[in-house]
């Protein structure tokens, strides 16, 4: 199979994919090198783009080589951008264990390392920070590191002021322009064709939750990049919105119980429980709703955290118990899956986004290596 084989587009249905029932039917066009970009031009022409994820990577020296396989092939496409969607280097704990299987987690020569791999990309490359690039640096046994210290060394590698990584440069914004938020230079924001774009630091591992200091402004921050960029879609006229981040947020926490116990079902032996237990992005999910509930043109979310590429529509309306139509979750692939995700903007399209899984030459997980 090659990697160009699968597109999805995303359309206002149930909020489980068809992807399955797209993979077993639907007709596969070879197109010669030519008409491909003939096809690729035409698209351009009427405003479309393409722009890239990757995310969850490398974690591993093994891996190292599936990512620069992955870099490679984005390198041969023509991309506005592409974004990583964080944890750009292993855990702690799984490095500590097998300390020969990985580069040492969050050391400047670590930070130095995947920073010269971003800007080998010929595209505009923007990051958003993971849990493995600062905060769990707790978790180290064997050495000491301040999480709060590497974040700043985050902010200070990867994020120049006004504008993007990569070879090929693009302007962006950044919510330290904001007074408020003077510190959060990693929050972005920049727009394409009238497509409003913004990444937010948002991360896994709860978040960082167990520093309260740390955490409380970061999310207040987040917010406020949130209603920022819902703003501006509106005042703009947009023609949709993409958000970024590396956590996986949790959207099912916040179904009903009986969307719940059907999810829960498809696990032999799970259940869900009978009410789902507080989390720390309850509030950036409660910013996130209010916003949805004022806004009908579709909005797609972008993140990496659980490492299981998917598509769906999970956002629930507490008001009708149903799911946002207009509302597109994508995780992109993450450890030890080295792929990368394609996202296309058409106008043409009603649903304005369509996502192609890249499966990359060479980092197959169908055959042993």
């Amino acid at each position: 199979m090659s990697n160009q084989d699968l597109k999805f587009t995303i359309g206002r249905r149930p909020f489980m994919t068809r992807a399955l029932a797209l993979l077993s039917s639907a007709p596969l066009l070879a197109l010669s090198r030519g008409e491909a970009q003939a096809q690729q031009s035409s698209r351009m022409s009427a405003g479309a783009f393409d722009f890239g994820i990757i995310g969850d990577m490398p974690y591993t020296r093994k891996q190292e080589a599936e990512y620069g396989r992955v870099l490679d092939d984005i390198n041969t496409r023509e991309l506005a951008f592409v974004a990583h969607v964080g944890d750009m280097m292993s855990d702690p704990r799984p490095y500590e264990r097998n300390p020969d299987s990985a580069r040492t987690p969050c050391t400047d020569e670590n930070y130095a390392y995947v920073l010269g791999t971003l800007q080998s990309c010929k595209h505009p490359v923007v990051i958003t920070p993971g849990d493995n690039d600062w905060a769990d640096v707790v978790a180290f046994k064997k050495q000491k590191m301040d999480p709060l210290e590497r974040l700043e060394k985050v902010r200070d590698t990867f994020f120049p002021k006004g504008k993007s990584l990569g070879q090929r440069t693009m302007a962006v914004e950044s919510q330290a322009d904001d007074p408020a938020h003077a510190k959060f230079r990693e929050n972005l924001a920049w727009s394409i064709n009238g497509v409003t774009f913004a990444t937010l630091h948002v991360i896994g591992s709860s978040d960082n939750a167990r520093d309260a200091d740390e955490h409380g402004p970061r999310l207040a921050a987040n917010v406020a990049w949130v209603k920022r960029a819902f703003a501006a879609a509106r005042a703009n006229n947009s023609a949709g919105i993409v958000l970024i981040s590396h956590a996986n947020p949790g959207f099912e926490n916040r179904w009903t119980r009986s969307y719940a116990n059907r999810y829960a079902r498809s696990v032999r032996g799970a259940k869900a429980p009978k009410e789902a237990a507080a989390s720390p992005y309850d509030p950036f999910l409660d910013a996130l709703i209010a916003e949805m509930q004022t806004y009908n043109k579709p909005v797609i979310y972008i993140h990496g955290d659980t490492h299981i590429f998917r598509i769906g529509k999970p956002l629930m309306n507490p008001k009708t118990k149903r799911f946002f139509e207009n509302f597109t979750r994508v995780e992109t692939f993450g450890w030890p899956d080295s792929n990368w995700v394609k996202i296309g903007v058409n106008p043409a399209n009603p649903h304005l986004f369509e996502v192609s899984p890249e499966v990359v030459s060479g980092n197959s997980a169908n055959y042993p290596a």
